[in-house]
């Protein structure tokens, strides 16, 4: 067995997520502000369409640029409110870039269309070809509408998550555009040498974050730990667990909960990364993923080969003990959502309730090594089998488990819909939201 690690409950009364997340907003907030005092400097327009066009420019340009540190896969930023919550609202945010930035183009378009007498279309061509930059801003802005029109839930639930996110891509592309663009026609961004040493800070520290998270430090970490396929061991009929292997593991700084983008350098895969949670805590000498067989991906995993080199990115997450609240727990997983309830249980100090739910006994991966820790830890395990309805862990029957789960921090990984089923279920029982932790793993929001 996995040597047992624990990590004393927080005591700070600021939670790290309400941390980050108010840095983030005061950010936004006092660049919203520095960016209205330019735009008022640098003086108003005789047409009232011009102006706010002009100001829509300028907050489309901020959002852009927050946008891309929502992304950047920053470790503090991660750790603090995880890839599913930033991944969500870099996707609003980025609706928020398309329509400040659709609104920029109809004020500037009919603003200079009512000085010339011309009709709008017309007076957009010509813009096009007698303006420098606006042609380069047309291109970015018809890219953002071709990538905000894939990230719609319709759209996204078609596409393979490797051809939504090359089209994604193309977001780079535009942002750069939008730059060149503002260099070249913002007035706001010419009017004086420190606004203009503003807008080059500010863009130039969104595209450095996204390349520092996503290439530099992925790259580093790779090269420095050198992981690679130790074994892989069956589970059942449609369950593997991968055991990886590496240089200084143990200056590697992943945590129970969290969760890696696997790419194993197979002919065949190389090119695919699956996002699989820690099935073990960490112990500083291999780093173990736990994957049920419910695509070509996770299928292919029982066939790697001791000695397969494997690139991972991360580790990603907040579904962490960093965030706990209370001194005892309630871990709840549902299905391969074990995995990494497994690992937390394991790290947790304090008395820990655990709850799996699965469909039939067969079904529980992972079970006797939770029984032994459960007993090793002194924890209480429930295994919960039957058919989706009735709902075996309605308010009753999880008060009944555990009657005083308002007390406890409640961990919650499973298949979507159980989660979404336990969040109202947990919300009936009067648990504050606060003392729940849960992460949806969807890199696409």
């Amino acid at each position: 067995m996995t040597s047992l690690q624990t990590r004393p409950a927080p005591t700070t009364v600021i939670r790290p997520r309400a941390v980050a997340r108010t840095g983030l907003y005061a950010l936004l907030a006092a660049n919203a502000v520095v960016v209205a005092r330019f735009f008022v400097q640098a003086g108003f327009a005789s047409n009232a369409l011009i102006v706010l066009g002009r100001l829509c420019g300028l907050y489309g340009a901020l959002l852009m640029a927050f946008q891309l540190l929502l992304v950047a896969r920053l470790p503090w930023l991660d750790r603090r409110i995880g890839m599913d919550r930033l991944t969500s609202w870099h996707r609003r945010t980025g609706f928020g870039v398309l329509w400040t930035l659709l609104t920029h183009v109809v004020f500037i378009t009919f603003g200079y269309a009512q000085a010339s007498s011309m009709d709008p279309l017309n007076q957009l061509v010509n813009l096009a070809e007698t303006t420098e930059g606006v042609l380069r801003a047309i291109v970015a802005l018809s890219l953002i509408i071709v990538v905000g029109a894939v990230s719609g839930r319709w759209a996204r639930r078609r596409l393979a998550y490797e051809t939504w996110h090359f089209i994604h891509l193309y977001t780079y592309a535009a942002v750069v555009l939008a730059f060149t663009h503002q260099v070249a026609a913002g007035t706001t961004f010419t009017s004086s040498p420190v606004a203009r040493t503003y807008w080059y800070t500010l863009w130039g520290s969104a595209l450095g974050a996204v390349v520092a998270g996503r290439m530099v430090l992925p790259l580093w970490r790779n090269l420095r730990h050198r992981l690679r396929v130790e074994a892989v061991v069956p589970e059942s009929d449609d369950v593997v667990s991968v055991y990886v292997t590496g240089r200084g593991l143990d200056r590697l700084p992943a945590r129970a909960g969290q969760f890696f983008l696997w790419r194993f350098l197979t002919r065949d895969r190389w090119w695919q990364a699956n996002p699989f949670s820690l099935s073990a805590a960490p112990d500083g000498r291999t780093l173990r993923l736990t994957a049920k067989a419910s695509g070509a991906g996770s299928a292919a995993l029982r066939h790697l080969k001791p000695g397969t080199r494997v690139f991972a990115e991360g580790p990603y997450g907040a579904f962490t003990t960093l965030h706990r609240t209370r001194p005892e727990s309630v871990l709840i997983a549902g299905g391969v959502g074990v995995t990494p309830i497994r690992a937390l249980l394991e790290e947790l100090d304090g008395h820990a309730v655990v709850i799996y739910r699965v469909a039939a006994d067969r079904d529980a991966v992972l079970h006797d090594e939770l029984r032994d820790l459960a007993l090793a830890k002194g924890a209480e395990l429930h295994l919960v089998t039957g058919p989706v309805v009735p709902d075996l862990l309605a308010p009753r029957e999880l008060a009944r488990l555990v009657p005083d789960i308002a007390d406890r921090d409640v961990f919650l990984c499973g298949p979507p819909g159980m989660m979404t089923a336990v969040l109202r279920n947990l919300g009936d029982l009067g648990v504050p939201r606060k003392q729940i932790h849960f992460e949806r793993f969807s890199l696409a929001g």
